[in-house]
């Protein structure tokens, strides 16, 4: 196959010099290289992560997003931010930790309702993406796909996902919890005021969760070829992993 494709480089070099475009000729030329140097076009390289991630997207959305998905997750479960963690611990001592419960419960439940409804905007952002870089990304390793999209689409999806994260606060309650625990902080004597951005705090939460799902399902992508269900995942991860050990 080699052979044919240089076969092929020579004769359209041959065609396009008896023509007097040298341009072409340069361009052809390093678009075949690549192409045997690789052994995937950037193509299939960056519909290949792109498939990859909205697998990754699927499942991490999938799995947050079921009930119980952050509660009860010791790794993702949402408590009071830092700063209003002295909140949570005043409240309790004066025996109102019910109401430390509820907001900590109808916060995580807000969490879970926004994943699920936030799922379309991350897979039309990972649709959208241009990699020029995209075999880089592919051969990158470990959660290279993932922190590119990071870096890529985190603010636009901060901002798409902060309404969603309100709609989801208010229709659990979780608004209503999180203001009456602060209103009765606030009302204790001597205490330093508080009022924390709830929103803001649950939003980096979220994504930061979502994002860590992405790059745990990127990698068993990478890591475990039964994880490759598709011609173009198997080819294109294949491939890396014979970089790899070149």
């Amino acid at each position: 196959m080699k052979h044919l494709k240089i076969l092929a480089l020579l004769f359209t070099a041959f065609f396009l010099f008896s023509c007097g475009n040298t341009g072409k000729i340069l361009s052809t030329a390093n678009e075949v290289y690549k192409t045997l140097n690789v052994g995937i076009t950037q193509d299939e390289a960056a519909n290949g992560l792109k498939e990859a991630l909205k697998n990754g997207t699927g499942v991490g959305t999938d799995f947050l997003s079921k009930t119980d998905g952050f509660l009860k997750n010791a790794t993702y479960k949402i408590l009071f931010p830092p700063e209003a963690q002295k909140v949570e611990q005043t409240l309790r001592s004066v025996g109102l930790g019910n109401m430390c419960d509820k907001a900590i419960e109808s916060i995580n439940r807000g969490a879970e309702m926004a994943v699920a409804e936030a799922k379309p905007v991350f897979v039309n952002a990972i649709g959208a993406m241009t990699i020029s870089d995209a075999i880089n990304i592919v051969t990158g390793g470990n959660g290279a796909g993932t922190s590119y999209l990071k870096r890529t689409t985190s603010d636009q999806l901060k901002v798409k996902f902060s309404p969603i994260i309100q709609q989801s606060l208010d229709k659990v309650g979780a608004t209503r919890y999180w203001t009456d625990a602060i209103t009765a902080y606030n009302k204790i004597p001597t205490v330093q005021k508080i009022n924390p951005d709830l929103n803001a705090y649950l939003t980096n939460k979220a994504m930061e969760a979502l994002f860590n799902q992405i790059e745990l399902e990127e990698n068993k992508i990478r890591q475990d070829p039964l994880k490759r269900t598709s011609e173009l995942l198997k080819k294109v991860f294949n491939h890396a992993d014979t970089q790899k050990s070149k």
